[in-house]
């Protein structure tokens, strides 16, 4: 398994099986070809038998070709019968590649000892019925297993509307292991007499081996073990189906049955009752309601005397001048609009029927209490969490670099802003995540000030752009400890598709707020608060400490809000809103209610609506396998160009160390997932931030390129690769749930075109030319200016207050500037000179530098000198609310001074 070594840890076995399968039939075809041609054959056979020895540990986790056909290949290997091995052979594959096993059946014919011709044919249907596996975890033997194969097989009618094989395997730790490498699994059936070691070697999967599994297992008694195999299959594959079948007290069973089990059956009643139940299972998440009253609706007749002349395309199926729209976009798209909100449809604002019956899918599938649809992206949605949890006065903690809707969402809810700084990467021009500790003390000097009831809202982003990821768990409990009632909206615009890996899960806001929901509620957490509160801390030693809410006064109340369209499957703008409140009833469900309304059109688009309904079942029923996929071909990416002679030269993919410092890691790994499953679960589990394996950060300072010419003149413009973000020396590629090896392959051959025509222009340049490409590199490879703080708030837009904190009125500061007496411009050097001068200069505007695509300004906000460095060092050519021509906008002296004044007289007012 040498081969095996590099790739092992990226959890891609699926993609190495089928690599195994294709080696297989090569090295077999070498065979036959010399044996035709009457060559010698030896050092021809061993890689034959290199290629099956590989593949015994882990075909017994798929159902195809299964363990009777596989047994034939290994017999035929040994017999040295290469003719009827290649034919066998080349048939799996066939079926593996084109996954045309899903669509029909294989078996060993009775006459194995015929001719070629009587080998097993992969027997096709018509039917494009979806396939699934089921995983039965029972001790059986060989001839148990093929009934029991055969019986299940029985069951099945033209009508179903899946198929479904099995997968069986003897022991709980290979239950876990089937569960993590084959995403075909749909359900598991669990039976009683199941081991609680593994039956088989399985050395080379350590990677996916729990070890303290079997030794759990063994100090329990059967149905105990059931009980404990399901919880760990349910917090890995929480979309799995699990199901019970034992001999004895199955009423006793079901009634103390896990809540992870949908049925539990009596072994000895049939299997009838089992098949029906896996289907109705998986139909429960396949369906689609309002996806499939959309397009019902579309196919009925209507007059339309309405709005909306291209409903059912009436105002394009008899043009003269624009039936090419039709053509392109095809006619079933018009069909679908429509502006009705009856008739088997419903209403966005005010859903009762299959929209509404579409969100409580996708809150099932995504792990929320309540979930929200929403049609014009988390921009949208972000202001909607803002008004309906914000009102003007309250004060709200949010990290400064998070996306733009959040500043805005603020400044219309009137919130009084207390900015947060994440720490810097100025080597690399952008920004990380803000650290616990700054979050700890803004609170604790807030309550300091006597303003903690006053605080009402935590928002950050989970994960960044570039990457970094909280641990949203620690940061809630630490939270909730100073403030028990504080919400927290997590925007994780782009971080919808991490529902579905288990790794990735526990850092999300809605599982991480139904773990703490249930953690708080153990007697083992009470009696370890309780001893925890007995010790008096001061402030700083609440900063440093790790801070255990309390259980009796603690609320966990969190929003997400997610870009379905960015990393999932959904028409552009396809967002969701995710609710995990529990004061959603008493204290959220009207103000989220007018705030929906607020910002939702009352003509939605019910395409977009429909993609959000499928999006959600193609998580629910292959999330796992895409994301898993996603993660393969990011760290493929990362190897080839790391690895390669040439790309290593002028560039390299930036590791967690460079991302993260090491004072956030407390696993202290430089590369948690290059260094192993299992460390890259240690690091997931203890480090403050992570960073997710699929954005790749590459750091191309070394080309003498900036990110914003690579982005454009070399990348998009000449090959046609998209890509997003940039800094000064880097560009961010991603991987998503689309991104296939071949399209790793074409990027990783444009990169290799760029890097040879800088090597080729570098060993052949002019002493001038020379000296032009270093001075470039060394500009791209010396850190610019140090990115700058918040500078804060000017007084004239703070409350004035005995003991003053940072918190401004954005709301007021941001509409002083409507009226244009108020403001001016100032060019760089006249706000240089002002500020040396000693005078202060207030910003009337945001002013967002791309990159990094964060506000260095916000309305109300002072002009510091390392702001002014930081922005007359930019080399970026793009930057929102600043004109080059007339400078900076920002308010008059006389505007301030109004300002101030008007200041005074809310400030008198509130003490009245």
């Amino acid at each position: 398994m040498a081969s095996r070594s590099r790739t092992r840890v990226y959890n891609s076995w699926w993609s190495y099986r089928a690599d195994c399968w294709s080696r297989l039939e090569e090295a077999v075809n070498r065979v036959v070809v010399a044996q035709r041609r009457d060559s010698p054959i030896d050092g021809l056979v061993e890689p034959i038998m290199e290629q099956c020895t590989a593949l015994v540990p882990i075909e017994q986790f798929w159902a195809f070709p299964g363990p009777e056909l596989f047994a034939r290949v290994q017999e035929l290997a040994a017999s040295a019968d290469y003719p009827r091995l290649l034919h066998l052979v080349a048939s799996i594959n066939r079926a593996l590649v084109t996954e045309s096993y899903r669509h029909g059946s294989m078996a060993l014919r009775d006459n194995q000892e015929a001719s070629e011709d009587d080998l097993p044919e992969l027997e096709h249907s018509d039917s494009d019925r979806p396939y699934f596996e089921v995983l039965v975890v029972d001790t059986l033997t060989p001839e148990q297993e093929h009934d029991l194969r055969e019986e299940m097989r029985s069951w099945r009618r033209a009508d179903d509307k899946f198929v479904y094989e099995l997968v069986v395997v003897g022991s709980g730790p290979e239950a876990l292991v089937a569960m993590r490498l084959n995403a075909n699994i749909q359900a598991c059936v669990i039976r009683r007499r199941f081991s609680h070691g593994s039956l088989h070697d399985l050395t080379d999967l350590d990677e996916f081996i729990d070890p303290d599994l079997s030794a759990e297992l063994a100090d329990h008694t059967p149905d105990e073990r059931a009980q404990i195999l399901a919880r760990r299959m349910a917090r890995e594959r929480p979309e799995v189906d699990l199901y019970l079948m034992t001999e004895v007290g199955v009423e006793e069973m079901a009634g103390r049955l896990s809540h992870h089990f949908r049925r539990v059956f009596h072994a000895r009643e049939g299997s009838l009752d089992l098949h029906q139940s896996i289907l109705a299972g998986v139909m429960h998440r396949y369906r689609t309601p309002f996806f499939d009253a959309l397009r019902a609706y579309a196919h009925r007749p209507t007059g339309a005397f309405h709005a909306l002349p291209i409903s059912q395309g009436k105002s394009i199926v008899g043009t003269h001048w624009i039936r090419d729209m039709v053509g392109f976009y095809g006619l079933d798209i018009f069909l679908a609009e429509t502006s009705a909100t009856g008739g088997g449809l419903d209403s966005l604002l005010e859903p009762t029927g299959p929209l509404r019956d579409a969100q409580d899918c996708a809150a099932e599938t995504f792990g929320s209490r309540q979930t929200f649809f929403v049609t014009n992206g988390t921009s949208t949605a972000n202001k909607i969490v803002a008004q309906a949890l914000v009102g003007p006065g309250d004060i709200v903690l949010v990290d400064r670099n998070c996306h733009q809707s959040h500043h805005y969402g603020l400044m219309l809810a009137g919130a009084q802003v207390s900015y947060l700084d994440a720490y810097p990467l100025n080597e690399f021009a952008m920004y990380g995540a803000v650290p616990i500790r700054e979050i700890k003390q803004r609170l604790l000097d807030l309550r300091a000030a006597g303003k903690l009831d006053r605080v009402r809202l935590l928002m950050l982003t989970n994960c960044t752009f570039d990457g970094v990821v909280y641990d949203v768990g620690r940061v809630m409990e630490e939270c909730l400890a100073i403030k028990p009632d504080l919400v927290f909206l997590w925007d994780e615009a782009w971080w919808a598709f991490a529902r579905f890996h288990p790794i990735y899960r526990p850092r999300t806001g809605m599982r991480a707020a139904r773990t703490l929901v249930e953690k708080l509620r153990t007697p083992e957490y009470r009696a370890a608060y309780e001893e925890w509160d007995q010790t008096e801390r001061s402030d700083r030693e609440l900063v440093e400490d790790r801070l255990m809410p309390d259980p009796d006064t603690t609320r966990v109340r969190v929003y997400s809000t997610q870009s379905t369209h960015k990393t999932l499957t959904s028409l552009r703008q396809g967002s969701m809103i995710h609710v995990h409140d529990q004061d959603f009833a008493q204290k959220s469900r009207e103000a989220f209610h007018e705030a929906y309304m607020a910002h939702t059109s009352t003509s939605p688009n019910y395409q977009i609506l429909a993609s959000l309904d499928l999006g959600r079942r193609q998580a629910a029923l292959e999330g796992f396998e895409l994301v898993q996929r996603q993660l393969e071909s990011a760290m493929r990416l990362r190897d080839a160009i790391d690895n390669h002679p040439l790309l290593s030269k002028y560039m390299h993919c930036l590791s967690t160390a460079e991302m993260i410092p090491d004072e956030y890691r407390e696993s202290h790994l430089a590369h948690p997932l290059r260094s192993g499953l299992h460390n890259m679960i240690r690091a997931w589990s203890t480090d403050e931030f992570v960073m997710d394996p699929t954005r790749i950060s590459l750091y191309i300072g070394l080309t003498g390129i900036d990110g914003a010419t690579f982005k454009q003149a070399e990348l998009m413009d000449r090959f046609n690769i998209q890509i997003n973000k940039t800094s000064r020396n880097t560009v961010l590629f991603m991987t998503n749930i689309g991104t296939s090896r071949s399209s790793v392959a074409y990027l990783i051959e444009v990169l290799v075109s760029i890097v040879r025509e800088i090597d080729e222009r570098k060993s052949e340049a002019s002493r001038a030319e020379t000296i032009v490409f270093e001075r470039a590199v060394a500009r791209l490879t010396n850190a610019a200016a140090p990115l700058p703080d918040f500078s804060g708030f000017h007084e004239a837009f703070r409350d004035p207050s005995e003991h003053p904190t940072p918190e401004g009125d954005v709301r007021r500061a941001f509409f002083l500037s409507y009226d244009d007496t108020n403001c001016e411009y100032l060019l760089q050097a006249e706000a240089e000179a002002k500020l040396a001068a000693g005078g202060t200069i207030v910003s009337a505007t945001y002013v967002t530098p791309y990159p990094p695509g964060f506000p260095v300004l916000v309305p109300g906000q002072v002009f510091s000198t390392a702001i002014l460095e930081y922005m007359g060092a930019l080399d970026t050519p793009e930057v929102h609310g600043y004109n080059p021509v007339v400078g900076y906008r920002v308010y008059t002296d006389a505007a301030v001074e109004i300002a101030m004044a008007d200041r005074a007289r809310l400030y008198a007012g509130s003490e009245q």
